[in-house]
């Protein structure tokens, strides 16, 4: 599982890679990220979310209860979630200039802009379809303890989208040389990104039948929704649609404001400080939890759900906990190492479309940072919550994250210059996840009668952090010092970031050891285990 999300998350980072060398970090690519960004977003909030935090139980109970293992039961979701994502889609394609003006009024106020973004939308709008079908076809496997197709399957994806913008180069140029934009993109350049998009879709969907069958599950049609459990699951599933709405609405603030700060400082001859730094910035911020933290929990859900149906609250308690520890001894130094060397590290990926723009995403990266440590741990304990069937909890959670997202976002647009407004919104995430996960942890623990072996994790994430601090200290002035001796570009921030990384890393193991934490220690003997010695 970690193997196959590690091969999907670079291959998606080398997808963002090829798509800045190929239309850079400017406006255009903002146009592009606002498009696809919205099938995903809908999907989620039609139902996406239920799919993930709700069926998965449901499906393990079906399994355990029903005489034919779930089968049934399993088509009658692939079947209802098919029905109601083809009517979504279909309206939402009709709709695409009304949401585009929804995700940013800026663009829509540009009428070049507004036409390439709906052009977009409507290539990328039907990829929802094929996202709720590769879900649930996933869930599927998942409750059955098969993994790794669902791990696997987003790579083929990343490969035809790779391929379309490598076309897209070969045929118009890169973004150094062609300086492309809104009022130079051609029709035909379009269709290209666009139909690209929405094939890599449809190919990770359709990947996942082969397994299924596999697993002994013989898909066909079941519209027999009444009296077989969906009710129950969609009573679930509404508190978690609210839990998306709230998730949604701040994602909707940050676009809008993204975007125009985006417009502003490219203006002012700073590209890079838009919505597509951001979203670049984030994707990177977020690999190591999607590697980590996903894979984890991944396997852990199934069995805390059976746990949870059983009874046995310390089996809870003690899954949960060996989730957020286990999890911690990769994420906390990842966060400090993004801190430390974000700027090396973007300016080094994102070369390709130009210097000041690779800097960009970088600074937006260090402002990120941290948040990845509450942004890990959040994630695994609102895990507990849906064992539990409790999706109302997390709802209450999100709003919290969500209201606090764009409260301080928005206060970042307006104090700060358009070129630093967005790195102020990458730090407000990190600060709503940081009071969410407090909020969680708190309701979770009084669900499982005051005890979440509290005191352990605690000790756990403070020794990792009084490790990461001073390596990440170390790193950062050994790296900034390269930086300016060498020059931002591509060969002085590699030698920033190899150089730093290795400061880094040799601090933090020594000061890990010295501190004897147990979790890293068990790590170490894992891995070494693996490379047989």
């Amino acid at each position: 599982m970690a193997t196959g999300t590690i091969v999907s998350r670079l291959t998606g980072f080398l997808r963002t890679l090829v798509m800045a060398t190929a239309i850079g970090v400017g406006t255009l690519n903002d146009s592009y990220q606002v498009a696809n960004v919205l099938p995903t977003m809908i999907y989620i909030l039609v139902g996406g979310g239920a799919l993930n935090a709700v069926f998965v139980p449901q499906l393990v109970r079906a399994m355990k209860n029903d005489d034919d293992g779930g089968t049934a039961y399993a088509n009658r979701l692939l079947t209802l979630v098919t029905l109601a994502l083809a009517g979504t889609t279909a309206a939402c394609v009709l709709a695409a200039p009304l949401l585009v003006r929804t995700m940013s009024p800026d663009i829509a106020s540009d009428p070049q802009r507004m036409a390439i973004t709906v052009a977009f939308a409507r290539y990328c709008l039907p990829t929802m379809f094929f996202m709720g079908v590769h879900v649930v076809l996933g869930q599927i496997l998942n409750a059955r303890g098969r993994f790794g197709a669902m791990m696997w399957t987003p790579v083929l994806n990343n490969i035809v989208i790779i391929a379309t913008f490598g076309a897209f180069i070969w045929a118009f140029g890169g973004f150094t040389n062609s300086g492309i934009s809104p009022a130079t993109l051609t029709p035909a350049g379009t269709r290209l990104l666009g139909i690209g998009t929405l094939l890599g879709l449809a190919v990770q969907a359709l990947a996942m039948l082969p397994y299924v069958r596999d697993a002994g599950v013989a898909l066909r049609p079941r519209f027999d929704f009444r009296g077989h459990g969906l009710g129950k699951a969609m009573g679930l599933a509404k508190w978690t649609l609210l839990f998306v709405l709230a998730n949604q609405i701040g994602m909707v603030v940050v676009t809008q404001l993204a975007t125009k700060a985006g417009a502003a400082a490219e203006r002012s001859g700073h590209t890079g400080s838009g919505f597509t730094a951001y979203n670049f910035a984030y994707q990177m911020w977020q690999m190591p939890q999607a590697i980590i933290t996903v894979s984890v929990m991944t396997a852990v859900l199934p069995r805390i759900s059976r746990a949870a149906q059983d009874g046995d609250i310390a089996a809870v308690r003690d899954d949960l906990s060996y989730g957020l520890r286990t999890s911690a001894v990769a994420i906390v130094p990842c966060a400090f190492a993004f801190l430390a060397l974000g700027v090396p590290m973007a300016a080094l990926l994102y070369a390709g479309s130009g210097t000041e723009g690779a800097q960009g995403i970088g600074y937006v990266l260090m402002a990120f940072g941290l948040g990845l440590i509450p942004y890990s741990a959040q994630y695994v304990i609102l895990r507990g919550f849906y064992a539990y069937e409790d999706t109302r909890t997390p709802f209450y959670n999100t709003l919290v994250v969500a209201l606090v997202n764009a409260s301080a976002s928005g206060l970042c647009f307006v104090l700060l210059p358009p070129r630093w407004a967005v790195a102020g919104m990458a730090a407000s995430y990190g600060l709503a996840v940081t009071i969410g996960s407090a909020v969680a942890w708190r309701r979770l623990r009084t669900q499982l009668g005051g005890d979440l072996d509290g005191p352990r994790i605690l000790r756990t994430y403070a020794r990792l952090t009084s490790a990461a601090a001073p390596a990440a200290l170390a790193a950062g002035g050994v790296a900034w010092a390269l930086l300016e001796g060498l020059g931002t570009n591509a060969l002085g921030s590699l030698a920033a970031l190899l150089v730093g990384a290795a400061v880094l890393l040799s601090v933090f193991v020594g000061l890990a050891r010295l501190l004897r934490i147990h979790e890293f220690g068990a790590m170490l003997a894992m891995v070494r285990g693996r490379l047989g010695r």
